[in-house]
């Protein structure tokens, strides 16, 4: 069961409570902290485009790149009806490759947790960096182990609409710092009835200190950590942290 393939057709549905415009108005502050004023800012896991359309609609230039080739089919229509030219790419994050460089890179909705193997996560760090214009900032955001130990734990959720409805059975392995999303989507056809998906999708914890290990590695030079939407240091309770970090240059070995 390949994570997203089903549920493209119904993230915007089950995405809709998320305070987008919100989301792009705290990168900017962060932007703006630095002094950065971004014209071409690619747009890491850029799902079925919500983001990157909001930022082309405020002028900025944008690549999208996801893994999804059915989220980025979503995307591309978004644009075309928008009347934007944004050019997507379905690539893999870890290996990401793009034809310049760029002023920002931003991965947001807790992407990097999906990537579940350390030396995969390094090397998106590194592919950001070779990537990044001098200057250039590569911001993301994680969820804490925490939020995968104390707010969804070993949890059932589930949510109804008119045109669809889900149960997320929700695990956390901590030996493993895994957390698998086990999902049934119910999507309404054209009948009426209406179609089960299934889905498994997998994040995994990243302490604080071992993303600091990898931006290090990386040769990404570390800036900030936040505490979510906030300027604040990170807290214990903490169930989303954000990173900011500059172009830098050697990438140093393990």
């Amino acid at each position: 069961m390949e994570a997203y393939s089903g549920f493209a057709s119904v993230y915007d549905l089950f995405m809709e409570d998320v305070d987008y415009d919100s989301w792009i108005e705290y990168i900017k502050k962060i932007w703006e902290m630095h002094g950065l004023k971004p014209e071409l800012v690619t747009d890491l896991g850029c799902g079925t485009g919500t983001v990157s359309v909001k930022l082309a609609k405020e002028g900025y230039d944008v690549i999208g790149i996801d893994s999804s080739v059915e989220m980025l089919d979503i995307a591309s229509e978004k644009a075309a009806e928008a009347g934007l030219d944004i050019l997507f790419l379905n690539q893999e994050i870890p290996e990401f490759e793009l034809y310049g460089t760029v002023d920002s890179i931003i991965c947001l909705m807790d992407t990097m947790n999906y990537i579940t193997d350390e030396a995969d996560f390094i090397s998106a760090l590194k592919w950001a960096n070779n990537y990044l214009n001098f200057g250039g900032l590569f911001i993301f955001d994680v969820n804490t182990e925490y939020k995968f130990k104390n707010i969804l734990g070993s949890n059932t959720f589930s949510d109804v609409k008119d045109e669809a409805a889900y149960i997320w059975e929700n695990t956390y392995d901590e030996a493993e710092k895994i957390n698998e999303y086990y999902v049934n989507f119910f999507v309404k056809n054209e009948s009426g009835s209406y179609d089960r998906i299934e889905e498994c999708h997998y994040e995994r914890a990243y302490s604080r200190d071992e993303i600091e290990k990898y931006i290090e590695m990386s040769g990404l030079k570390l800036l900030d950590v936040f505490d979510a939407y906030t300027f604040d240091l990170p807290k214990e309770n903490s169930s989303r942290l954000f990173f900011v970090a500059e172009k830098g240059s050697i990438q140093k070995e393990r």
